[in-house]
């Protein structure tokens, strides 16, 4: 495929999933070449790329909890390198740091998170920290204990903020590049009872958490001195006329910093927000259907032309191409088929 952009697929490995997938995407038609295994692997839900491009890197959410290494072959195929333990159950976000000698992991059943080497080899060593979340929030069903739900880190690789759903808390930890350790007593930006962060998104000083129990995204402003979070604003992703049950998943950023996307799981939307002013408010643009059942996750691609949404409950990648000047998005007729996917990640 000519100016294609080759790209990966987490996926749940119940039903007729085996592993990770592999495509790529036409940057000019919207295309996605037919989805093919890359290598099996118990329940890879969520994937991070090497900064080198030769290594992936693929949380495998189950009860015991591990991540596994893969060396990137000419073909695009994966062969797997090892496998370490998470320290803690359903491992569902992981991130490389800016140096690329660590992976840091959430771990969501009953909320920590850990940070692995990363060899010469692209192998995974020991780990060398692991922190433990402790408390609970209001929801009786959602929020009985920590669940670490993702972990982020700013562009100078000084701070881990980590979204635990359990506790309604960003926590900000410093994180030590040379050692692959979190520093003590993380500052923490808190959201409203009962929200349930989920995952984040950073440009600069600007930090959207995006809430799965609220269907809310949240703007913190970080303080680069200390890693302190000051809320700002809280937005609805959803309609005022919805009263249905939906849950968000995901927060994306342009690339500028100028627009920021919100998945809706239930309303299966993707809701489109306009970045107002310096601070980083929030005015919604328009909620768009993403053609499928549970949008998990989606991505832009890396030349800013197309958005991808991964809808988990129909098997289903939707195209959208997306407008640079004002954010919109229009979804493309064809959809690539792929089981229970979850994650995607580009190469370029």
């Amino acid at each position: 495929m000519a100016d294609s952009i080759p790209f990966y697929i987490g996926t749940y490995t119940h039903g007729a999933s085996k592993g990770i997938y592999r495509s790529a995407l036409d940057l000019e038609t919207g295309m996605c070449a037919k989805a093919t295994l890359a290598v099996e692997t118990d329940h890879p839900s969520f994937l991070a790329i090497h900064p080198h491009k030769e290594y992936l890197y693929a949380v495998n959410e189950t009860g015991a909890g591990s991540v596994s290494a893969f060396a990137r072959q000419a073909d695009g195929s994966l062969t797997h390198l090892n496998t370490q333990a998470s320290h803690g159950g359903a491992p569902c976000h992981l991130v490389i740091d800016a140096t690329g000698n660590h992976v840091l992991v959430a771990n969501y059943s009953g909320g920590s998170i850990t940070s692995l080497p990363i060899q010469k080899d692209g192998l995974l060593g020991e780990a060398t920290a692991t922190v433990q979340h402790t408390g609970a929030s209001v929801n009786p069903r959602r929020q009985q204990e920590p669940h670490a739900h993702s972990i982020n880190l700013t562009v100078d690789n000084r701070y881990a903020l980590v979204a635990d759903l359990g506790l309604d808390k960003v926590l900000s930890y410093p994180f030590d590049a040379e050692k692959g350790t979190f520093g003590p007593s993380p500052h923490i930006g808190l959201t409203a009872p009962g929200a349930g962060p989920r995952h984040v998104a950073i440009h600069g000083r600007r930090v959207y958490a995006i809430n799965e129990l609220l269907n809310t995204i949240d703007l913190f402003h970080l303080e680069p001195s200390d890693g302190n979070l000051t809320p700002m604003q809280s937005i609805s992703t959803l309609p005022p006329s919805y009263h249905g049950r939906s849950h968000t998943a995901e927060v994306v950023l342009s690339s500028d910093g100028q627009f920021v996307y919100g998945s809706n799981r239930g309303h299966d939307s993707i809701a489109v927000f306009r970045v107002t002013d310096g601070d980083g408010q929030l005015d919604l643009v328009e909620i768009v259907p993403t053609q499928g059942k549970s949008p998990r996750n989606f991505v832009i691609d890396p030349s800013g032309q197309f958005l991808l949404a991964e809808n988990q409950g129909s098997d289903t990648v939707t195209v959208f191409r997306r407008d640079a000047k004002t954010g919109t998005l229009v979804a493309l007729k064809d959809q690539l088929k792929v089981a229970n996917p979850v994650c995607i990640r580009f190469l370029g």
